[in-house]
């Protein structure tokens, strides 16, 4: 019982940053059931079989907000899907032992990726509502796909950061799109796990758990998107990602290092993502500064055009008389 409620949890948590950040949600789940020792194609069909349920209703919670772009769901998730059933037949493939660091090391650079994108950079806005092209959309669906289901996770941390980065859609455009096209992308994968590994590579119950709390978080999520800075949660998460996952490689058969060899890496990382966290705070303080300067700006400029003189007549000389009066080469009484 307290397994399904920390399942539970984690689900809700989740799916919070995954709807409010347009990623996170499988690389996260994925993160805990590795760090229990579930097997990495078993933990990755699990988390795919529960974003069934909680992608889809992720997307029809950013419809309902306006956060969704129904050409750029087509043109990515198709691809994505081919993507996503042909990463779970390799990593289905391949033995629990080679398995396990490989995914963390997958893991581990999403992380790095994500806190280093959204801590260091911005969004470009200079090519907002241009439309993206299908020759992009296609490509990265479909290598974001397949990073998906062999890491567990990878569609969001793939997509969202390309397509933000391209500056041509809104961010919340962006998330909800992203997170509507996860629907096909978990659909697909959990088809190919089931070729491959058949119905006993699922834990039901697991997936229930992570299922239920998604779905609570989910509209939640939706409405958090237009509040939550991404700069500090992709931060805040990328940070998380790295040291679980740099933690499972350490011990690995790969590395296998000492005791203090890992506390001291782990120190390390821990300094960074503090630095980060603080970082992203301090940078999303400047660009709000930033944006109320430039609100107050342009409601400056809109009072003045408003302010038209008369065309003519006494009233035009009265109004010339007043905006000359008091200057100090030519003062009036």
């Amino acid at each position: 019982m307290k397994t399904l409620v920390l399942l539970a949890l984690v689900g809700l948590g989740a799916q919070l940053v995954d709807g409010s950040l347009g990623m996170a949600y499988g690389v996260t789940s994925t993160t805990l059931l590795l760090a229990i020792g579930t097997n990495p194609a078993a933990a990755s069909a699990t988390v795919h079989f529960a974003e069934i349920g909680t992608s889809l209703m992720s997307g029809l919670a950013h419809w309902k907000f306006g956060n969704v772009d129904w050409k750029v769901v087509a043109k990515v998730g198709v691809p994505g899907a081919v993507g996503a059933f042909l990463g779970a037949n390799v990593l289905s493939s391949l033995s629990t032992e080679v398995a396990a660091p490989v995914m963390s090391l997958i893991l581990v650079s999403l992380g790095v990726y994500l806190l280093v994108r959204f801590t260091l950079r911005g969004i470009d806005r200079r090519h907002l509502g241009k439309p993206v092209r299908k020759r992009f959309l296609g490509p990265l669906g479909l290598v974001a796909g397949f990073v998906d289901a062999t890491g567990g996770g990878g569609w969001g941390p793939v997509g969202t950061p390309a397509l933000l980065a391209s500056g041509r859609m809104e961010p919340r455009k962006v998330i909800g799109s992203i997170d509507t096209s996860e629907f096909l992308i978990a659909v697909a994968a959990s088809l190919g796990f089931l070729v491959a590994l058949g119905s006993q590579g699922v834990d039901a119950t697991w997936a229930l758990g992570l299922l239920a709390g998604g779905l609570v978080a989910a509209p939640l999520a939706a409405w958090l998107v237009r509040h939550v800075p991404p700069r500090m949660l992709g931060s805040l998460v990328g940070g998380m990602i790295v040291l679980t996952n740099t933690r499972t490689l350490l011990r690995s058969d790969w590395i296998d290092a000492s005791d203090p060899v890992r506390y001291a890496v782990y120190a390390v990382i821990c300094a960074v993502w503090a630095a980060a966290v603080v970082h992203s705070f301090r940078e999303y303080r400047k660009d709000r500064a930033l944006e109320s300067a430039d609100a107050l700006a342009a409601e400056a400029a809109r009072t003045h055009d408003e302010i038209e003189l008369p065309a003519d007549g006494a009233d035009a000389a009265d109004l010339r008389r007043d905006v000359t009066a008091g200057r100090p080469s030519d003062p009036r009484d």
